[in-house]
């Protein structure tokens, strides 16, 4: 006795988008080859193999692959130059507006290396903006500050001076233990690297603060007013 089987299954909306793809390539496929064996019967009456056919397909693929190549080599050349042109008109009217720019000298060929952040930092072009920042104040007969990339401008508490313990790069907000002062992560290190660059170019100062637990009080870098200045990169 002969017996049948019918199953359903009921996919998830990422799996229909997978099956929907890979039908449609296998149609696609299919249909390569039965127009080309139709081509070859009807103008040589050949019949064409599964070797032929296969050869074929592999020469298809090749050349797809090669045309898919080039689409996305254009695609990331056309991304690299709009995102070349957004560096230059934002580093040229930081330079034009400030006398003086201050940024937090990074290390940013190792920064990569962290998975959660490697492709961000990528997008963001750092090292292409800190060369631009430097060519175009040279220029412009500005002045570019690069505080020490030790300096811990992220765990400094900017009202008092306290340095925290510890600053995981997932924190983005923080309580000084010492005043109570409520700081986000980038704002306050913002205020700390302008701080310690104007007392850099002010009077040559050491730009990293006496190190003071966070139960004893201690005294930021001393600030120093100076117009229109602007800080760039400020979280580390």
């Amino acid at each position: 006795m002969k017996r049948s089987f019918k199953y359903r299954f009921y996919p998830t909306d990422a799996q229909a988008v997978e099956l929907s793809r890979t039908f449609g390539c296998v149609r696609k496929v299919c249909n390569l080859a039965l127009a080309a064996r139709a081509e070859a019967w009807k103008a040589r009456g050949e019949r064409m193999g599964y070797g032929q056919t296969s050869a074929m397909l592999t020469a298809w693929k090749k050349t797809e692959v090669g045309k898919a190549r080039t689409r996305v080599a254009r695609i990331h050349a056309r991304i690299a130059d709009r995102r070349r042109d957004f560096l230059h008109q934002l580093t040229t009217r930081l330079v034009r507006e400030s006398q003086t720019l201050v940024i937090e000298d990074l290390t940013v060929s190792s920064m990569p290396r962290n998975h959660e952040l490697a492709r961000s930092i990528s997008d963001a072009a750092w090292r292409e903006l800190r060369s631009m920042l430097e060519y175009e104040t040279a220029w412009y007969g500005r002045e570019l500050i690069a505080v020490d990339r030790w300096f811990p401008s992220s765990k400094l508490c900017s009202a008092c001076g306290v340095i925290a313990d510890a600053m995981p790069l997932g924190v983005r907000e923080w309580t000084c233990e010492s005043c109570g002062t409520a700081h986000g992560r980038d704002g306050n290190a913002a205020v700390n690297l302008l701080a310690a660059g104007l007392a850099s170019a002010a009077c040559g100062a050491d730009v990293r603060p006496h190190r003071e637990s966070s139960s004893r009080s201690g005294r930021s870098v001393a600030k120093r007013e100076s117009p229109r200045v602007s800080v760039g990169i400020p979280s580390r």
